[in-house]
């Protein structure tokens, strides 16, 4: 479980096929010695499996495997060596819920429509999946590459979320532009809420 608030920004080092997928190096800031083999790690959105960790030169890192399923589903399938996204690390109980609840399992890509930049904050339009823009509501929580956003407005399949200067800075959303693509994972009471709605 995750809560959407980014922790750091991690580099791709290198890809590797294997048979039903790709393994995945990405430099990052983290202690390598305090992340456990088998932890989870949510990359720019989806929750992976550490499968490998160390230190190469003075950099840290660690390796993860993606599925032909994950790559397909989500933007991980884009990613190139040098590729930078947003990590966070698996939340520990007692940490601080400063986002909202985050499972790291995307519902699907959202596409930036339009970007733009108003006294120091940006305001992004997305276009979901007509399927996951029910589940987007004014006001509500959205977790787009992982980070967990407040949707502003919303109007048939497409929303709109304000970033601040902080979030643009410590996260990739800085280097975001229109028609990139993004992970989107709707929030999941929603989810819930419409599954006790459709049971009756």
């Amino acid at each position: 479980m995750f809560t959407g608030i980014v922790s750091d920004i991690g580099e791709v080092l290198s890809l590797r096929t294997l048979d039903a997928g790709m393994r995945i190096r990405i430099a990052t800031a983290y202690d390598p010695e305090s992340i456990a083999l088998g932890a989870s790690m949510a990359c720019a959105g989806p929750c992976l499996t550490v499968v490998e960790r160390g230190v190469s030169g003075r950099q840290g890192f660690f390796d993860i495997d993606a599925s032909t399923e994950t790559l397909a589903r989500t933007t991980m399938g884009m990613w190139r060596v040098g590729s930078r996204i947003n990590l966070e690390r698996a939340l520990k109980l007692g940490d601080e819920l400063g986002g909202h609840m985050v499972t790291g399992h995307i519902d699907g890509v959202a596409a930036i429509i339009d970007r733009r930049d108003e006294g120091g904050m940006s305001r992004f339009a997305f276009e979901a999946e007509p399927a996951l823009a029910r589940y987007i509501a004014e006001k509500g929580s959205v977790c787009l590459d992982g980070t967990s956003l407040t949707v502003n407005a919303v109007e048939s399949s497409r929303f709109s979320v304000m970033i601040i200067p902080h979030t643009l800075q410590a996260t990739t959303w800085g280097e975001r532009r229109q028609g990139d693509q993004v992970n989107l994972e709707v929030d999941l009471f929603a989810r819930y809420l419409e599954r006790l709605r459709a049971a009756g």
